[in-house]
């Protein structure tokens, strides 16, 4: 059963370690115990008390489970420095536009690098997808009143990314059904610096991160994923990790849509204060990726006792999820899923004798979740039947992986694009944290030129993130596009 739990709203899922401190010592005083993280990068807490006198900064909102008349802006910044991202997108870029927004929306508005797997692309009413211009924007919009996914005409400046979205809010009582009469709308009452659309979205397929644990960033620094199975952080544990942000003049702490959190910057010479507070807290950061790549409710103690039945299912078998990911939910609406397989709980039926939940099965075409398309895997079944399709639907994963070609966003009927040719390039892969050694580039870090063959790599060679040993890499087939190699 779910909990009502009131929202700090955090624009991008990005604050200082002293703002965070702040609510924390708010909460703490306040008789609150816990907090959780909210798939929209947010904050969660649970308390019998009013909080309408309790004291946060202006640019924190905090809204109940009744009156939800703002949202919170989901964005990806917390993947540059550490993953694969668009190379004009920034951190400092990130944050100039999250300052544009001056006050929260009251629509759900996604900022995101389709280069990167970590925050989902289209969970928002509008999602500003980045294009390989610098400084513009795709525009998915999908308003609470449409059917689909619609792709607005022109591509959008970064700089008119929060006006042109307050226009679209103050259109909502319009109930327009078409973006080619929103767009009209716009252009007359909004001065926009638009760009036309001359190439479809290409999202090359990249599987589900590792995003958990101490990993390598460049040269002399570390970045910190932290994830605890049933997403109750400890307050007095956060003050402590605050505290230790601040001495180690680390800037900023990342909330992600997986119920976890990352801190990047961390220096090299504090890496041992680090894991002594992580040891001191009792705190585990070697999870396995068959326990990350869930998304559950929050506080749905049902789904958390469901995944954990069948982890250590597919556990007891070796069953590698690699890539995938899996969701739990009660909802029927597929537009604001964000994982390859969903497992739907299905109502109760009336009855007089108490009967088992059911559970309906769809997963993602291609398993991947971009395409915005599910497909019905099974309907109906018994909980003891779900570790079974979920070892069904793996291998399916596994045997198709590699062999879809399609990225390209079919929304464009435009005669004058051309079909962007896929190429296929054999790279290396840690099998621990999945960071990939790609000859083209070389590893800067340890000082290898690009064009050097992974074989010519000296023995002592280590994975940059992880810094496990060369022997852990293993030779995978990557897609590639003409597209994203002169990025």
């Amino acid at each position: 059963m779910e909990k009502d739990y009131y929202r700090l709203l955090i624009k991008g899922g990005v604050l200082s370690p002293g703002e965070l401190k702040m609510i924390l010592v708010t909460l703490l005083d306040k008789g609150v115990g816990h907090i959780s993280f909210g798939s929209r990068q947010d904050i969660l807490f649970t308390t019998e008390t009013p909080v309408n006198n309790w004291s946060f900064t202006k640019d924190i909102s905090c809204v109940d489970s009744i009156h939800k008349d703002k949202e919170n802006i989901v964005c990806s910044y917390l993947s540059t420095d550490i993953l694969t991202t668009t190379p004009w997108l920034t951190s400092d870029r990130y944050l100039y536009l999250l300052e544009l927004f001056k006050s929260h929306p009251k629509v759900k508005i996604n900022i995101v690098d389709p280069l990167q797997r970590l925050v989902p692309l289209f969970t928002g009413h509008l999602n500003f997808i980045a294009s390989k211009w610098e400084d513009y924007w795709y525009l998915y919009i999908q308003m609470p009143n449409w059917g689909s996914l619609q792709l607005y005409p022109a591509l959008i400046y970064s700089w008119d990314m929060a006006t042109v979205s307050k226009s679209i809010e103050n259109l909502l009582m319009e109930e327009l059904e078409s973006v080619d009469l929103l767009f009209e709308l716009i252009n007359d009452s909004t001065d926009t610096n638009n760009r036309t659309i001359d190439s479809p979205l290409n999202i090359p397929f990249h599987p589900f991160p590792y995003y958990e644990g101490m990993n390598k960033m460049g040269t002399d620094k570390y970045w910190l994923g932290l994830y605890w199975r049933n997403n109750q952080y400890n307050l007095p544990f956060l003050i402590d990790l605050c505290e230790l942000c601040a001495v180690s003049k680390v800037g900023k702490i990342c909330i992600t849509p997986w119920k976890s959190f990352i801190i990047k910057g961390i220096p090299a010479d504090a890496k041992l204060a680090w894991e002594r507070c992580l040891g001191k807290h009792g705190i585990n950061v070697r999870h396995s990726q068959l326990e990350l790549n869930w998304h559950l409710p929050v506080g749905d103690q049902a789904a958390l006792k469901l995944k954990n039945y069948i982890v250590s299912k597919l556990d007891s078998y070796d069953i590698s999820t690699y890539g995938l990911t899996i969701g739990i939910t009660q909802q029927h609406n597929n537009a604001f899923h964000f994982t390859s397989i969903v497992i739907q709980c299905n109502p109760p039926t009336p009855s007089k004798t108490k009967l088992r939940s059911t559970y309906n099965v769809s997963y993602a075409k291609n398993f991947d979740p971009n395409t915005r398309v599910y497909k019905t895997y099974a309907l109906h079944v018994d909980r003891l039947a779900l570790p079974g399709l979920l070892m069904e639907l793996s291998k399916e994963y596994f045997n198709q992986l590699g062999q879809s070609t399609e990225g390209i966003d079919k929304s464009l009927n435009t005669k004058s694009i051309k079909p962007i040719a896929i190429k296929e390039k054999q790279v290396y892969q840690c099998r621990d944290c999945l960071t990939v050694y790609d000859q083209m580039y070389g590893d800067a870090s340890q000082n290898i030129q690009h064009n050097i063959p992974f074989e010519q790599l000296p023995e002592d060679y280590h994975c940059c993130l992880c810094e496990a040993p060369k022997s852990n890499f293993i030779p995978i087939i990557q897609t590639v596009s003409p597209t994203n190699e002169s990025l």
